[in-house]
C-alpha cells in the first residue's frame, strides 16, 4: 500500500475548524517518561493538545505490561518547523542535484513535513517509541528520527527490512496508538498524530480539529 505524502495536495484541501484546545505540558503528572534529546529552553517539545495526550494516556493503557511510551517530541515551532524543512531539502538537493523542485519537496515531506500543514507545529502530533520496565528503549530496528537515507528506508514504518524482533516491537506500538485513537505517518514509525489534518484524511473526516498555535502564557 502506498503512503500518502505530507506533502500531497489532499491534506492541504482538508480544512481546520480549531476546537481552541490549549497546548498542555506533558510531563504533569509523571505519567510519561519523556526524553530530552530535543528538549529546549523553553520546554515547547513537551507541549501537546490536550487531546493527544489524553489519548496517548489511553494508548499507554493498552501497552503491555512492563511496557511505557517514551515521549521525544510533541509541539515544534513554525519558524523551527521551517528551519527543518529547509535544511532536509538542501541536503537532498546536495544529493540529487538533478532532482526538480517538487521532487524536492516531496522527497523531504517524507521525513520533515512542509511547514504550512506540520502537525507537529499545531500540537497534533507526538515522536515517541517505546521503553521497558527499566526505562530502555526496545529495538525498534533503527533509531528515532533515522532519516530514509541513513535507514536505507527501514525507517518506514512497515519496512520489510528489520529484524522479526523489531517488528513485533512496531507491532505493539502500533496496536495501542492506533487503539487510542492516532494515526501514523507511514514513513516514521515513531511519529504519530490526532486531530490535525493528515490525522483527518487518513481517518476520513472533513475537517480538522487543531490547526497551528502558539502556547498560551501560564
Amino acid at each position: 500500500m502506498s503512503i500518502v505524502l505530507m506533502s500531497d495536495p489532499k491534506v492541504a484541501a482538508i480544512p481546520v475548524a480549531d476546537n481552541g484546545e490549549r497546548l498542555a505540558d506533558i510531563r504533569a503528572g509523571g505519567h510519561f517518561l519523556v526524553d530530552d534529546r530535543r528538549c529546549d529552553t523553553a520546554g515547547a517539545f513537551a507541549l501537546l493538545r490536550s487531546g493527544v495526550v489524553d489519548r496517548l494516556l489511553h494508548a499507554q493503557e493498552l501497552l503491555p505490561d512492563g511496557l511505557r511510551l517514551l515521549i521525544v517530541e510533541g509541539y515544534r515551532p513554525p519558524n523551527l518547523q521551517t528551519q527543518y524543512f529547509q535544511q532536509y531539502t538542501d541536503q537532498l538537493r546536495a544529493a540529487y542535484p538533478a532532482w526538480t523542485e517538487e521532487e524536492l519537496r516531496a522527497g523531504a515531506s517524507r521525513y520533515v513535513s512542509p511547514p504550512e500543514i506540520a502537525p507537529h507545529s499545531a500540537g497534533a502530533a507526538v515522536d515517541l517509541t517505546l521503553v521497558d520496565a527499566e526505562g530502555s528503549e526496545l529495538d525498534m530496528g533503527v533509531r528515532v528520527n533515522a532519516t530514509p537515507e541513513e535507514s536505507a528506508g527501514a525507517c518506514y514504518t512497515l519496512a520489510d527490512s528489520i529484524t522479526r524482533q523489531a517488528r513485533i516491537h512496531r507491532t505493539v506500538l502500533i496496536d495501542a496508538l492506533t487503539g487510542a485513537g492516532l494515526v501514523n505517518y507511514g514513513f516514521e514509525f515513531w511519529h504519530w498524530s490526532f486531530g490535525d489534518r493528515y490525522w483527518a484524511l487518513m481517518s476520513g473526516r472533513s475537517t480538522a480539529l487543531y490547526g497551528p498555535t502558539v502556547p498560551h502564557p501560564a
